[in-house]
């Protein structure tokens, strides 16, 4: 499955057999749609009750912090030929006699946090089907849990396709927008300092924006163990990310001034500037659930398959029809269990880091994160990711 080549001082470079090659801007853009969804059209409602000079400072930071991480994951999936997390978890954290009950507590919450995620794409895009065409809501996610699911079937090459096709789509209709906005009068940008509290939401919401940790080990698999462009592809992903967060959120306080509500940037926007924007904004927010339904449902795809040893069509099946089947029974009131999900992804990204530094001791090499996979660091992502997780609950002032 793998094989590895020992290099004096260079430490080693893992050649991974993965499901297919991918280019690397498919790498960069499973990256992208990972983290593209309601979390950057959220950004702007907090960046509002932050000065400009601080919402860019926290963005540089949050960009920061996210590359350290996922550099950190992509190292420790390349340790352990391009697995998931699961299986990561197995091979490095987890031991003893009750090793195989944690292995399958592990599996089933980050399969119950998968699966609710993926439902609220499948009703966000009823949502906007319903508004724009008026169709019923089952009608609507049946439609996008055909299209979105039958490209995940088809596997990881075509995910990559569509992902690079939704992401310069993404980038022309933000242009668009961003276009229109500056032809109309502006208000000022935000000043002052309102206090800790808001800047440490706006940070929570910024590092979930920046979060694609699942589709990194995709990008271990897709561009075969080459460190260089791993890194690469990691750092472009997020850095497009970053770019449609700061361009939404700018031409939001631009074009809405003070008049930012928690409905999201686009429906703000839409509401200055006049009802084309709706349609253009119906447009980003397809792409995005898009995006993030296929790149969300590979992974679990593959998680299943790793634990189960089951195929690739059954292993689809089961990641993708239990979304579906959430949606139609009505999983938009679920709200306590969407945060039980973010839980577990917080206590996930803890964990990863733990069975990074088991890793890294084991192979005593660091081809991709190099000084960056230190203690120090491991230790810095660890706190920012407790701050991040603590902003997400905080009250804004």
């Amino acid at each position: 499955m793998v094989k590895k080549l020992r290099l004096t001082e260079v430490g080693y470079m893992a050649k991974i057999k993965g499901e297919s090659e991918l280019t690397f801007m498919e790498a960069a853009s499973i990256i992208v749609g990972h983290g593209v969804g309601a979390g950057i059209l959220s950004v702007p409602y907090l960046a509002a009750h932050n000065s400009f000079r601080e919402t860019v400072l926290i963005l540089l930071i949050g960009y920061a912090v996210a590359l350290v991480l996922h550099f950190l994951i992509a190292e420790l999936s390349l340790n352990n030929d391009g697995a998931q997390f699961v299986k990561c978890f197995d091979a490095e954290l987890f031991s003893g006699r009750i090793k195989k009950l944690f292995t399958w507590t592990a599996f089933i919450l980050l399969g119950v946090s998968v699966i609710v995620n993926v439902s609220a794409f499948l009703t966000g895009a009823a949502a906007v089907f319903r508004s724009w065409f008026g169709l019923p809501d089952i009608a609507g996610m049946l439609i996008f849990y055909i299209l979105g699911a039958g490209v995940v079937f088809v596997g990881m090459k075509l995910v990559g396709i569509c992902e690079k096709i939704a992401v310069f789509s993404m980038v022309g209709v933000v242009g668009i927008l961003l276009v229109a906005t500056l032809l109309r009068d502006v208000a000022p940008l935000p000043t002052g300092w309102p206090g800790f509290n808001n800047a440490l939401a706006l940070f929570g919401m910024v590092s979930f924006s920046l979060s694609a940790v699942m589709s990194t080990p995709q990008v271990v698999k897709g561009l075969k163990g080459d460190a260089k462009r791993i890194r690469a592809a990691i750092a472009t992903g997020l850095g497009i990310n970053l770019a449609l967060i700061f361009i939404i959120t700018l031409m939001t306080l631009l074009g809405a001034g003070s008049d930012i509500s928690e409905d999201g940037a686009l429906v703000d926007l839409s509401r200055h500037l006049g009802g084309w924007v709706a349609i253009v904004g119906y447009i980003f927010t397809l792409l995005a659930l898009a995006t993030s339904f296929w790149a969300n449902t590979l992974n679990l795809r593959d998680i299943v398959g790793e634990q189960t040893g089951w195929s690739k069509n059954l292993s689809w099946l089961l990641a993708s029809l239990p979304c579906l089947v959430l949606a139609l029974f009505g999983v938009s009131s679920f709200v306590g269990f969407t945060r039980f999900a973010s839980i577990i992804q917080v206590v996930t990204g803890i964990g990863i880091i733990v069975a990074y530094n088991r890793s890294r001791k084991r192979t005593g090499a660091s081809p991709i994160c190099g000084k960056f996979g230190s203690l120090a660091f491991q230790i810095l992502v660890i706190a920012f990711s407790l701050l991040s997780s603590v902003g997400a609950v905080l009250p804004v002032n």
